[in-house]
């Protein structure tokens, strides 16, 4: 995101909060955070992270598309986010053993929640078949793998993708001597309860 976008995110933030006549405080005890951290990102006096600034989006009632696209209309530039490898989290998954995982971004919506991670499969990794509510793609990065989806075993060289509903029986199995590398894209279907 570049530096004039970066400045309108926080007057956006208190334009719709109070148009919507929302409370300083009522926002950002729902985004969980201090008042006085959104009261700095409205006034532009610091920048949120990713992770807090969808927080305050769902917290004021809105979607990213339309949050966003009243800040695209004031600008030449595209509306980006840039996140660096260093930055990801490492995340801990069903009992298995060489799968690593990597969350890029997640963000939850109204209906489906998009989760975005780096997959590091080490040879020979093992793991039961697992479920997902929701669809899934993945894209090999580096390597070879083997996708076992229900019935089917799919061999998987480095460059393929795949999209599938997750609520098929899957797994990942690297049967080479190289990690492979692989992007996860999963679309999770939010329970309503």
């Amino acid at each position: 995101m570049k530096d004039k976008e970066i400045f309108q995110v926080g007057k956006r933030i208190k334009v719709i909060r109070q148009q919507k006549d929302y409370k300083l405080i009522d926002v950002a005890m729902k985004a969980n955070i201090s008042k006085g951290l959104l009261s700095k990102i409205e006034n532009g006096r610091t920048v949120p992270s990713l992770p807090v600034l969808f927080e305050i989006i769902s917290a004021i009632g809105e979607n990213p598309a339309s949050f966003f696209e009243g800040i695209q209309q004031h600008s030449i530039a595209p509306l980006y986010f840039h996140i660096r490898e260093t930055d990801y989290q490492a995340i801990e998954k069903e009992d298995s053993v060489g799968f690593h995982y990597f969350s890029i971004i997640s963000q939850l919506f109204t209906d489906v929640t998009f989760n975005a991670t780096l997959l590091k499969l080490e040879p020979q990794a093992k793991r039961e078949m697992v479920t997902t509510d929701g669809m899934e793609f993945i894209y090999l990065i580096e390597g070879n793998i083997d996708y076992r989806l229900g019935d089917e075993c799919l061999s998987m060289c480095q460059g393929d993708s795949l999209f599938f509903d997750g609520r098929v029986p899957h797994v990942k199995m690297n049967n080479t001597t190289q990690t492979a590398k692989i992007l996860v894209i999963y679309l999770l279907f939010n329970s309503k309860l």
